[in-house]
């Protein structure tokens, strides 16, 4: 697969506080994640996002700043090819150090074992390969917590937008009998499926596509979960609402809490009661109820 970079740099209107730029950045980075881009590292002149050729789309990228609420924002922004090539492999190289979430689940990769006298019911080895969800987000720790909270003995679960698979083997640990996950990205689905096997986990059923693999799919689900960007999520609420077995649970996250009310009331059209809400920083998470 072939990436563009894009470099891009934001200037706010005179005056602005500076701390407003880096909310802009991040609101930034969400925005672009609807169109396509899926990783990001902040540069000296701004914030440089990755997007594979195909879906490379100059107006696009144009129109982002609508996107944000800052009245007078600009956006200037250039591109080059990235090499046929992992290029992401030196962060893969180098790894993580281990992430321990409560005394329930700690996660790293393999060049991080946990140290001896680390104390935690579940251990998870994640070997990321240019896929989100290494557990270091806020967004991915709050839903995992929160799984270790759920009854899930019994249940089946639906990982969507799966990444690396962080989900899908924390639900397993916690008790869920089957999950379905999914993710449009050849990447993550391939990733997924060999964090599955480094973990020893089974029950997991991984699947390439967006929303509509959720047509081949039958029955129903006690569990939903999604840790996307918010348009992608307004965008799929209904194709959730679809599988979601009567009473059962949804966890959504990958947005900022400035975006809650926006997904409540999608939640409340498609009949969902707020059941809880978290916060990590700027980072939100919502539990509904179907």
């Amino acid at each position: 697969m072939t990436y563009k970079a894009v470099h891009f740099t934001l200037a706010l209107p005179s005056g602005s506080p500076a701390e407003l730029l880096s909310m802009c950045y991040d609101l930034l980075s969400a925005e672009a994640g609807a169109i396509g881009f899926d990783s990001f590292e902040e540069s000296g002149a701004g914030l440089t996002g990755y997007i594979p050729s195909e879906l490379f789309d100059p107006d696009a990228i144009d129109r982002l700043p609508a996107m944000l609420p800052v009245e007078g924002l600009s956006l200037s922004w250039t591109s080059d090819d990235v090499a046929d090539q992992d290029w992401n492999e030196e962060w893969e190289r180098v790894g993580y150090e281990p992430i321990v979430i409560g005394h329930t689940l700690a996660i790293h990769d393999c060049q991080h074992p946990l140290p001896a006298d680390a104390s935690v019911a579940h251990e998870m080895i994640i070997d990321a390969r240019q896929a989100f969800g290494t557990g270091t987000h806020e967004t991915t720790r709050m839903i995992c917590e929160r799984l270790f909270g759920l009854a899930l003995e019994g249940k089946r679960v639906l990982d969507c937008g799966c990444g690396t698979g962080i989900l899908s083997i924390a639900s397993i640990q916690a008790g869920a009998q089957s999950v379905v996950a999914y993710d449009i990205d050849d990447w993550s689905v391939r990733n997924t499926r060999h964090n599955i096997e480094l973990n020893g986990v089974s029950g997991i059923e991984v699947l390439a596509g967006d929303r509509s693999v959720l047509s081949h799919v039958s029955g129903l689900f006690d569990v939903i979960l999604a840790n996307i960007n918010r348009n992608v999520l307004l965008e799929d609420m209904p194709s959730f609402a679809d599988v979601l077995q009567g009473g059962g649970t949804v966890l959504l996250s990958g947005f900022y809490d400035l975006d809650a009310p926006l997904l409540t009331t999608r939640a409340q059209e498609l009949g969902w009661t707020l059941a809880g809400k978290r916060t990590d920083g700027d980072w939100c998470m919502l539990e509904f109820k179907g």
